[in-house]
């Protein structure tokens, strides 16, 4: 059964930093581009940033200059460094392949950031 897992979240100041976690089964990885995903609340979920299997990565202009998203292959796990947070980054963090299949979406872990 395919399963993404994301941890990492928590609370956090503005001006902060957080990094996020997704173990994904390998029969996932190793075949697909990767994405973060968030959904504020009472908003649509947006992507984040997305990074293919050669490392080739995207970012939302948004997160531009202080998110990174990573990958690492031995272990089946793409990683978000979440640095100079903004309250408004306050959201569920989601991670998917890329483009986002609905059947691969988890449970997510919730990041805040307070002003």
């Amino acid at each position: 059964q395919v399963q993404l897992v994301e941890s990492g979240g928590g609370l956090v100041q503005a001006g902060g930093s957080l990094r996020l976690s997704c173990a994904a089964s390998r029969s996932i990885f190793r075949v697909n581009a990767m994405g973060w995903y968030r959904q504020g609340l009472g908003k649509q979920r947006e992507l984040v940033a997305h990074i293919t299997n050669g490392g080739s990565t995207n970012y939302a202009d948004s997160v531009k200059g202080r998110f990174t998203i990573s990958r690492d292959n031995a272990k089946n796990t793409v990683y978000l460094q979440m640095n100079i947070l903004k309250p408004e980054d306050t959201a569920v963090y989601y991670c998917n392949v890329f483009p986002a299949w609905d059947v691969y979406w988890g449970q997510g872990t919730q990041v805040t950031v307070s002003s």
